[in-house]
Parts: C-alpha cells; structure tokens; sequence
C-alpha cells in the first residue's frame, strides 16, 4: 500500500506538534511487535555476517557498502519460509525494519579498522591491542547514537528530509510486506543464487587450499596476464616496465565487479580514466626518471609494484580525493548554514508532546554525551597517547560537524566523513603541531561519530514512514553496534593484520582508506619537505584537478560524467581492481540499456534487481575470501 506522507505545504506550514499529533494518529502502528527477540537476534547474526563483507570491500576499496536493504530482503525471505512450514509466526514489517536498523548498524562498524587505526598503526608502528580496538569503535559508536537524537526531531519529525537511502529501504519493506509473497521471494532467491555462485568461484581461486586436498588441476586463474601476453607478444611493457610491474591485467574478480555494478557507470569510469592515467602514462614515465624507486628481485633484476608505485602516486590521488570532497562540502554553504537553525527542532512543554512515550527521552542525551564523552576522552588518552585537553575540545567539535553531516545524509544520503576528518585533522594541526597521534585520533573520532549518528538517522527514517517506535531503532542501533564490533575486530587481526601493521597494504589489500588518512596526518605533522619535489608537483597538481572536476559538475548541475573521488581512488588501488570495477559498472549499464521488456528474465535479475544481485555476489565472494584467509592463517600459511 501506499506510504502516507504529508504534502510539500504541510510540511512548510504546519508546526512540529501538528506533524507529530498527525503521524500519532495516521502512521503509527502502536504496539505492533519491533524489537523482538527474534529482530534483535537475527539482526545481530546478519549484520555481523555483513560486516565482514563491508571489512573485505573496505580493504579493498576504502570504501562500505550499505547492507540494509540486503539485510530485509534476507529476512523477509527466511521468515517468510519459516511460517510457511509452521516454524514462525509472521515476520511483521516493524520487526523488518528494527532487524535492518541492527544490521546497518553492526554492518558499519568496520570504518576505523579500514581507515584511521589502521594509519595509526602504520604510522606509530605499533599493533594495537584487539580489547583496546573493540572498546575504541563500540564507545565512539554509541556516542554518535547519542549525538542522533536531538537531531531526530528536526530533521525527521519537523522538516521531514527524506533521507534517500533509507527511505528507499522503507519502500522495499512496504512492497514486501503489503504486495505478494513472490516478489520478496525472488529477491531472495537471487541474492542466494548468487551468493552460492560467487563463493564457488572464490573457493575455486584458493591454490593453497584446494593442493591441500588434491584439486589444484581445478583452480580457476587470479588474473589473466598469460593472455594478455599471447595478444601483444612476450614483450608486454610500457616504456621499458613490463604490464605486471605496473600491475596492469585483466582479473576475473568477480567481487569487485558486483562492488562496480552498485557504484554505477559514473564512477566505474572515473576509476578508469585515473588508472590509466595513474599507471599507463605516469607511473612509467616517473621509473624512467628515477623518481619512483623499484627492489632488485631474485632474477637480479629492478622490480616494481603496487607498493612502490603508490608511494609517489598517493600524493597526488589523496590531494584530488580531499580537495575534491571539501570543495563540494563547501560549496553548499546554505545547506551548511542551514543545519544548525533549530537544532533541537525548537522548545515545547510536556502537555504539547504527544510523543513523550514514544521518542527517546531527551535525558537519555542530557545524562549519556557527557558520561560517554568523558569515557571517549579517557580511552584516547590511555590508549593513543592523545592529550586531555585536546580530547575535550574534540567532543564539541564533533557534535558540529554531527549537524553538518547529519543535514548532507538527509539530503543526499552521502555522509561527508572524509571531508570532516580532513577538515578536524587540519584543526588539530594547528591545536597540536607534530603530533600524529592527536591528528590521527581526533580526526577518527569526528568521522565515527558523526557516521554514527547520520546511519541512525538514516534508520530511523523508515522506522518513521512505517510507523515504529525510534527508541527501539535507538536500543537496536547499539545491539548492531555490538555485534559489528565482535565480528569485525577479531576477525580483521587474525586474518589481516597478524600482528605486523607493515603487511597491512599488499596488492590484494591496498587499503586505500588507510594510505589516504596516513599521507594526510604526514603531511600535517611533517611537511612537504619530506616528500620528492615530483610527489609536490602531483600533490598540487592532483589538489587543482580535483577542485576544477567538481566545478564542472557544480557549473553542469550534475551532469559531468567524471567523478573527481573516482579518478583519485584510482591512483591507491591497483589497476587490475579499478578495471573490474569498471567492468562491473559497465555490464550493469549495458544490461539497462539493453533489457527493456519488463515481462524479461533478465531484465527484472539484473536491472530491476540489481542490488540482490551484486550483494549475493559481494557476500559469497567476500565471506568466502575471508575465511580462506583465515584458514590459511591457523594452518600457517
């Protein structure tokens, strides 16, 4: 059925009791079951199944997926067969929505672990003990809980943003839970379907497994250097760089084709264009002149790679990538200026709250932020070695950039966490000069929280469409919480980190996120005298394109094709990664232009259901990857 919403004039005219007292009496599902023990747990199980995912994307590509409408769409369909074999009572749309809310909450939790901890470590060369690790992300985590809620009234209640990612979740649940059974249940059906496809693949790549058991003859390639070497000839460089060096090939990568296929065509090719750029024409011309330095292999001869090209190429990647992101942010001043009118969506009396017993109690905020701030302050100076003082003036920077990415999310489901951080690390360049530790720190504390809080924001927005109670999405959020942060955090030491940060970055695991927040804090804590005259030149030169890119798309309203994140994303992760990206992007784009009848198999698999799609892949393919490198870890290899 149809979701009810008020009209563009009420939402201008009415004021917020009007909306309430109408959302009261027209929305509102009463005491329909929410956070049951059946929601809580599944959600917990899901989203902390779902966080390896985001764990494994994340090193990859720096980037998180969005696993909530996945996560409804999964228990839809197990639900929907339980009660169809008399295991279950019906799974109703609130329990949905407060499941969906846990796992996006357990589902983001692997931010810190791909980004500033993992630069910290990097930096300090030190591995930080997992129980300090897990402690850090679950506080910093509910302190962006608690920062939500006076923000909850404003933008959800009064001005009704629409909070495009979650509210997209709240149709999908209304269609699944109002229109037929078959529709949810092909939705499921393909997320399996392709979630058994693409471990199968992935299990079939493990070489060191499958010659553990007799099935090495049936290993499927990594990449597919050796034909490209038939087409071009034995001699396949670039300059005098042989394609492997620079890591130009082809991989069947599968995972990140389906990550490609929900970034959309836009960026896939914005990837490209900056890693051709990045290690076809200026990572040749740079070995040639010296500037990029290689290791003498066993052959005898210079060799190069990933990691040596990055060091030089990042400069200029990070510099497009920041400028980029600030110029955009900045660019909205309105939007900017406006966030902070009204922030706690204006004062009522108690008789005029006709939610009282249904929002969560302003003392929850009142009591909670200084109790969990003060726990924030006491971990980060315990544990990273960051100065009182520059820990309490941490946590009210955080509460204003909250608001500045709490109004972007509504508006546009993108959270400026990077932008932020940059924006706080430069602060705190100037408040403590030199030092890595409260650069780094300081700057992970404002992107969690604000994180944090607009994922919240972005939950309860469905929650509010379909009528259910935010103080259970809110007790739901830090189940979530939780539940990431056992998952992720033991699981991203014993197979990735292994007690050595320096093996943190391979050609597998680029962490580009990390390298981005790494090279930023040296350079804010260092200088540019550190760093070749050329890495300068590109530092400038990629700080200028990225700043021109986005005024083209600012000038154009949009329509500029290229993504100036993209093409620097491009210069952090190898070659091989950003080409199937793209592939994966252009076999989706290919796909909607060519499937037009709607009554098509293909056409409602794979551009109706995009989304199942590449998730079913990216998690078969992604759980499956993890846990061979967990296994080849216990077994020693």
């Amino acid at each position: 059925m149809a979701i009810k919403q008020l009209t563009e004039e009420q939402i201008r005219e009415w004021s917020v009791e009007q909306k309430d007292r109408w959302w009261l009496e027209n929305v509102f599902r009463g005491n329909m079951p929410q956070l049951t023990l059946r929601s809580g747990l599944f959600g917990m199980i899901i989203g902390g199944v779902l966080s390896l995912t985001n764990l494994y994307v994340g090193m990859r590509t720096g980037w998180t997926l969005g696993v909530g409408i996945t996560s409804v769409i999964l228990a839809f369909v197990f639900f929907k067969v339980a009660e169809s074999i008399g295991l279950a009572n019906e799974f109703t749309i609130l329990e949905n929505n407060c499941m969906q809310s846990i796992a996006t909450a357990a589902g983001y939790m692997t931010s810190p672990m791909i980004a500033s901890l993992a630069a910290y470590m990097m930096i300090k060369q030190v591995v930080i003990p997992w129980e300090h690790t897990m402690l850090y992300v679950i506080v910093v985590a509910i302190l962006g809980v608690l920062f939500a809620f006076p923000l909850k009234r404003r933008f959800i209640n009064d001005e009704q943003h629409p909070f495009p990612e979650g509210r997209a979740a709240g149709v999908v649940m209304d269609a699944l839970h109002t229109a037929e059974a078959g529709d949810g249940i092909f939705k499921g059906k393909l997320l399996v379907f392709f979630g058994v496809i693409s471990a199968g693949l992935e299990f079939f790549k493990q070489e060191d497994i499958l010659q553990r058991i007799g099935l090495k003859f049936m290993a499927l390639p990594h990449s597919l250097e050796g034909w490209i070497y038939n087409l071009v000839g034995s001699k396949a460089k670039i300059g005098d760089v042989p394609l492997p060096d620079l890591t130009v090939s082809i991989e069947p990568d599968h995972v990140m084709m389906a990550a490609g296929g929900l970034m959309g065509i836009r960026t896939g090719v914005s990837l490209l264009i900056g890693a051709i750029i990045n290690y076809c024409i200026l990572a040749p011309m740079l070995i040639g002149y010296g500037d990029i330095y290689g290791k003498v292999g066993s052959d005898g001869l210079m060799h190069f790679g990933f990691k040596q090209i990055t060091t030089w190429a990042l400069w200029g990647g990070v510099a497009m990538m920041t400028t980029a992101s600030l110029f955009a942010f900045l660019s909205k001043p309105k939007m900017i200026f406006s966030a902070f009118a009204g922030v706690l969506g204006g004062k009522r009396s108690a008789d005029d709250d006709c939610l009282k017993d249904i929002e969560l109690p302003m003392s929850v905020f009142v009591i909670g932020i200084p109790i969990v701030g003060a726990a924030v302050v006491w971990i980060v100076h315990a544990f990273f070695d960051v100065g009182i003082i520059a820990g309490i003036i941490a946590v009210p920077l955080v509460f204003v950039f909250t608001i500045i990415a709490a109004h972007s999310t509504a508006l546009t489901s993108i959270t400026p966490t990077g932008a932020l951080g940059k924006l706080t690390q430069v602060t705190f360049a100037g408040i403590a000069p030199g030092n890595v530790s409260t650069n780094i720190i300081s700057a992970s504390i404002t992107g969690e929280v604000s994180g944090n809080a607009s994922n919240l924001l972005m939950d309860i927005k469905p929650g509010y469409m379909l009528g259910g109670k935010p103080r259970h999405q809110a007790v739901g959020h830090v189940l979530g919480i939780i539940a990431g942060a056992l998952c992720s955090v033991p699981v991203f030491y014993l197979a990735f980190l292994k007690n050595d940060p320096n093996g943190l970055i391979s050609d597998q695991y680029p962490m580009p996120a990390a390298q981005v927040w790494k090279a930023v804090a040296e350079v804010l804590t260092r200088g540019l005298s550190e760093l070749h005259e050329t890495a300068i030149f590109a530092a400038i030169a990629g700080g200028l394109l990225g700043i021109f890119l986005e005024l083209i798309k600012v000038v154009s309203k949009g329509r500029f094709p290229i993504s100036a994140v993209g093409m620097g994303l491009a210069f952090v992760i190898p070659f091989t990664t950003c080409f199937a990206m793209f592939m994966g992007s252009f076999l989706f784009w290919i796909a909607a232009r060519t499937f037009k009848n709607d009554r098509s198999l293909l056409k409602r698999t794979f551009v109706d259901n995009l989304e199942p799609v590449c998730a079913g892949v990216i998690a078969g393919g992604a759980l499956l990857g993890i846990g061979a490198q967990v296994f080849n870890v216990l077994q020693g290899g």
